[in-house]
């Protein structure tokens, strides 16, 4: 009697335990003939927009990381090539606004359009010697650069992205 209710219970147990889908007993419906090709196809466009936008929204990342440096090695730069730099000849001619410019658009990696860089240039200091002389050592540079970025792919419905950041540094040379 003992073993007639334990393969009982166990019968029960499998089948409580066995899951309930189409592949394991259930009748299909007539009209379920063919759903899969379609359900798949909804599936993949959701994971294409998805993969897609990340790797968007990573190239706007690694745009701004450039964007992030090329200030910041731009401000020294100009913070290095200052008004007193032609006198110990290591360089030709102090930085100005326009040789800032020229030198960020010469960092710019593949995949970044220089055309869309915006670089600003100024010595805001205004007091002592940097009120003649906006370059000379012990004033301040400040150089700003943006960038225009535009997302690949139409599906993210954002406008041209702008990036943009601003470094300082006192002229020491």
């Amino acid at each position: 009697m003992m073993r007639r209710r334990r393969k009982t219970i166990l019968r029960n147990l499998n089948s409580y335990l066995r899951p309930r889908c189409a592949a394991r007993g259930l009748p299909r419906l007539k009209g379920e003939e063919g759903t899969t090709p379609i359900e798949y196809a909804f599936i993949l466009i959701l994971y294409m927009a998805m993969l897609f936008g990340i790797c968007g929204f990573a190239f706007a990342l690694y745009t701004y990381h450039f964007v992030s440096h090329a200030s910041k090695s731009a401000t020294r730069w100009a913070a290095v090539n200052g008004f007193a730099c032609t006198t110990d000849s290591s360089c030709a001619a102090p930085a100005t606004a326009t040789d800032i410019q020229n030198y960020v658009a010469q960092l710019a990696p593949q995949g970044i359009n220089p055309n869309n860089l915006t670089v600003t240039a100024s010595w805001p200091s205004t007091d002592g010697i940097c009120a003649t002389v906006s370059n000379d050592p012990g004033c301040t540079v400040q150089v700003q650069v943006s960038y225009s970025y535009a997302f690949i792919l139409p599906l993210v419905g954002i406008n041209p992205l702008k990036l943009s950041s601003a470094s300082q540094m006192i002229i020491a040379h």
